[in-house]
């Protein structure tokens, strides 16, 4: 195998500023470019008033197979092959996956030029947990498969980074009310690091009702971890405990729910505490 190598380098999401310093070296020196979309990798390689020596080819989704043996080739052949997509790290809902295989099958060196995410910008500012969490890509299209799809976040415990298409983010947000509740936690990131960013924080039914009447730009949302449920048995237990030190029923729940993430009602666990004493 001869010095050639792949290199995965992220994008500016919006402000070409956002590149890196060793971004535009690759641009620079990379022999082939691989791009989502040669167009917008020349807009992006001009902005930043960098010429691009190598040769420019596109690498999207419906082309990446058949791109991937002659790319390989240019490898074993010594070249530096630099694979870029719209905005960006490559691979994370982009084009890339088959070609970073293929190339850790043959054995050829793949390394990272790090940079912007959607992904992690979006997790950033939600204001959301951010210690665990887990990215879904894109939503299903289709009405059904995407309420079976909100189903398996119903107990995900994990904040949840997913995209959107504008034109889609009223169904699926209204969707999200039907099967997760409105009352869960969410975050609408719309246009990030671009002129036009706005972040939207509140509940599913908040958003839902913003989003009813259209949506522009692109779209990452960040979807609260579910709550767990709290044991009724144990909340009756432990209002049976306070009562029994002198205080009241009512009061008593009202401290419990106050003090437990997941609690039900406080009427709801009041009458649960007057079932038990049968």
């Amino acid at each position: 195998m001869t010095a050639g190598r792949l290199l995965i380098a992220a994008t500016p999401l919006g402000q070409p500023s956002d590149a890196s310093a060793r971004l535009l070296n690759a641009l620079r020196t990379a022999d082939v470019v691989a791009a989502e979309d040669t167009r917008r990798i020349r807009t992006l390689a001009q902005s930043l008033q960098v010429t691009m020596a190598g040769k420019v080819l596109s690498l999207y989704d419906q082309n990446e197979a058949a791109r991937v043996a002659g790319l390989l080739d240019d490898i074993r052949a010594g070249a530096t092959v630099l694979l870029v997509s719209d905005a960006g790290m490559p691979l994370i809902s982009d084009p890339g996956y088959r070609l970073v295989t293929a190339c850790i099958e043959a054995g050829a060196p793949v390394s990272c030029l790090p940079g912007p995410s959607a992904v992690t910008t979006a997790l950033a500012v939600s204001g959301l947990p951010a210690e665990r969490f887990c990215f879904e890509g894109f939503v299903p299209r289709k009405q059904a498969a995407r309420k079976t799809w909100l189903a398996t976040l119903a107990t995900e415990r994990r904040t949840c980074v997913f995209f959107e298409s504008p034109r889609r983010l009223a169904d699926t947000l209204a969707d999200a009310v039907d099967v997760l509740g409105p009352q869960r936690r969410a975050v609408v990131c719309r246009e990030l690091t671009k002129t036009h960013e706005e972040v939207l924080r509140g509940s599913l039914g908040e958003l839902a009702e913003w989003a009813a009447d259209g949506v522009l730009g692109e779209i990452t949302v960040v979807l609260a971890g579910a709550v767990p449920k709290a044991d009724l048995d144990t909340l009756v237990a432990d209002v049976t405990a306070l009562v029994d030190d002198g205080m009241r029923v009512k009061d008593a729940c009202a401290q419990v729910v106050a003090a437990t993430p997941g609690a039900p009602s406080r009427r709801e666990l009041y009458d649960a505490v007057l079932r038990s004493r049968g």
